[in-house]
């Protein structure tokens, strides 16, 4: 009898989870004995996967912000790479995360096991040169977005479009009266969605500014409820915590603080106030009008002006090539500016907008978990 095939594979934060768990279910749907593990958060191990570290671990953003969690991150690098010496993976997908997975992936492809990187690192918006690095850490890149390609072509690096897991997931015209439903909220009422990031520093970055901002439009429109998902239960105790300080601010407002449904709160919303990163991508697919924001740590800040290229950093508007949402950041991100244009899209006419998104939705729809799985399967036995 055969051995089963050994995967191994690494997630570092939520938006890596959701996409790894689909292909994680793929490919337990065609191997049900293979051993999938590495790192990974709750989507993933519910499709069979095992996780040997806490995802949360990894879950760092920014040039600066991730020094301080550098011996954490390294030891846990170190404890991977021994575990997967021991137990040598067939093949390893590094899923995200590139300044960690790329690392490891450059060490197993060394010991002469196969790599696959799931995400392009943004080569094509700063550093265009860690294409060479991606090269010689995995044997193909399987990538979420179309105009990746043209970058990875140029260098002649095997790459795979797969499209987005979430542009399959979510319907082309979304159920805002059942998502509703589901969080108990007023069919009737009109609802702003408030997401401040998935990472602790995000939520202490962000969440203070965007209940400021709460408190400017409820000053303005007291009709309008406050839905704050949050991504898991570190930050659901810690986005509470915040309002505790912000006096009392969820017994004050209209706000409910929920966790684990962020998607079912950007379809109940009608507006939608975020981090950019991957949310904006998902709210895109849920066809809701949105402002997103980002404050970045000022050392930070200064160096990706230099190296950054691309002429936006959200996702819609890197899909459509230009500027369909407002995108704010550092000094731009303050209540009255948000509020103000939170407020706009309340009462403006969004049709075109949504119109917009719903082509974009359409391109990145391409059954992404069985052709990622696939991919995965061809290299394999390549």
């Amino acid at each position: 009898m055969s051995k089963p095939i050994r995967i191994g594979m690494v997630a570092g934060e939520p938006s890596g989870d959701i996409l790894a768990a689909g292909m994680v279910a793929e490919l337990k749907r065609q191997y049900p004995d293979a051993i999938i593990e590495g790192i990974g958060g709750p989507n993933m191990i519910d499709a069979g996967f095992h996780s040997l570290f806490d995802m949360e671990t990894l879950s760092v953003m920014g040039l600066v912000e991730v020094l301080a969690h550098l011996p954490a991150i390294l030891k846990v690098k170190k404890q991977l790479l021994a575990h997967f010496e021991q137990n040598p993976p067939d093949i390893f997908v590094g899923v995200d995360a590139p300044d960690f997975n790329l690392r490891v992936e450059k060490a197993l492809k060394a010991r002469g096991i196969k790599t696959m990187h799931y995400v392009s690192p943004t080569v094509w918006a700063w550093r265009e040169k860690r294409i060479h690095k991606i090269a010689k850490a995995a044997n193909r890149v399987l990538g979420l977005f179309p105009f990746e390609q043209q970058v990875y072509d140029k260098y002649n690096v095997p790459y795979t479009f797969v499209g987005h897991t979430m542009a399959d997931a979510i319907a082309l015209e979304p159920d805002q009266s059942a998502a509703r439903q589901v969080l108990g909220v007023d069919s009737k009422a009109p609802v702003l969605a408030v997401l401040p990031g998935s990472r602790r520093g995000e939520v202490d970055t962000l969440l203070p500014v965007f209940l400021e901002t709460i408190e400017a439009i409820h000053a303005k429109r007291s009709d309008i409820q406050f839905l704050i998902p949050a991504a898991n239960e570190h930050r659901l105790a810690q986005i509470k915590a915040l309002l505790l300080e912000a006096d009392n601010a969820e017994a004050r407002l209209p706000i409910q603080v929920t966790q684990g449904t962020s998607r079912d709160a950007m379809i109940a919303s009608d507006v939608i106030l975020l981090a950019s990163g991957t949310a904006t991508l998902e709210a895109m697919l849920c066809k809701r009008p949105m402002v997103a924001a980002y404050l970045l740590a000022p050392l930070t800040y200064k160096i990706m002006q230099r190296l950054y290229k691309a002429p936006f950093f959200t996702l819609p508007n890197l899909l459509a090539s230009e500027a369909i949402i407002p995108e704010l950041l550092q000094e731009e991100v303050n209540a009255e500016n948000m509020s103000n244009q939170l407020l706009n899209f309340f009462e403006s006419d969004n049709s075109a907008l949504i119109a917009r998104f719903t082509d974009l939705h359409h391109t990145l729809k391409c059954n992404a978990d069985k052709t990622a799985a696939k991919a995965v399967v061809e290299e394999l036995f390549a």
